[in-house]
């Protein structure tokens, strides 16, 4: 499907609800669409409804062999409960190998290029096998995704982009997973809104915004992989 198309049904589906947006992609690209999640609210909501859409629906995530032990144990959870294999992405360089490259701890010295290194990359290899990818980001939580369509072309990895879940609110997602008994990290009862790496996300403080607590002490609020970019300019990655 190329950018011009995407133009065309745009309009349209910005009226559809979040499964009509997964029942048009998976009947639109089958086997050559996936989800992409690290497993957040938004992200379990949309698994869930795209288990309701379609049985061997396509999942992966990328995993920066930083995560959450509870991050760990809600991906058990979720391969248990839908049956499915989550397809797990790793970096050209294991932690080790960068620290070696790289200098120890380059989260806390240079937190975008250890993104660029762990998940930026690591993305771009998996999406060169596809035709389209679905993510769960919403509208209303940073400004790089206020923009965001229910289906877009992604300039910066050179395919089709679905959002299902674009002009929905946190409430309505957490709502969803009240009324579905849907699986979700353990974090999120102990004030972690937004969960990545542990070195990079901290509890938020009463009154502070959802994602404060990602890369504290930086004014960063992405970790690359919604950012738009001409693809020529990501990173070269060397293992």
């Amino acid at each position: 499907m190329k950018q011009q198309q995407i133009a065309q049904i745009q309009l349209a589906a910005e009226s559809w609800n979040p499964r009509q947006v997964l029942a048009w992609a998976f009947g639109k690209f089958g086997n050559e669409v996936a989800i992409s999640s690290a497993f957040g609210a938004e992200g379990m909501a949309l698994i869930d409804m795209a288990s309701r859409v379609q049985k061997d629906f396509r999942l992966f995530t990328i995993d920066t062999e930083f995560l959450f032990p509870e991050t760990y144990n809600l991906m058990d959870r979720i391969e248990a409960r839908y049956g499915i294999t989550i397809e797990k992405v790793y970096s050209l360089l294991p932690p080790e190998e960068q620290e070696r490259a790289h200098g120890a701890a380059l989260w806390a010295r240079n937190p975008d290029q250890c993104c660029n290194l762990r998940k930026v990359e690591p993305l771009r290899r998996k999406l060169g096998e596809l035709r389209a990818w679905i993510a769960s980001i919403r509208r209303d939580q940073t400004s790089v995704r206020a923009g965001a369509q229910k289906i877009e072309w992604d300039e910066k990895f050179g395919l089709v982009k679905v959002n299902p879940l674009a002009d929905w609110s946190s409430a309505q997602v957490w709502r969803y997973i009240r009324e579905h008994d849907v699986p979700y990290n353990a974090l999120h009862d102990q004030n972690y809104p937004s969960i990545g790496c542990t070195h990079c996300t901290r509890a938020v403080k009463s009154g502070e915004d959802a994602r404060a607590g990602r890369w504290p002490g930086f004014a960063k609020t992405e970790c690359g992989l919604h950012i738009i970019e001409p693809a020529a300019s990501l990173p070269k990655i060397v293992a």
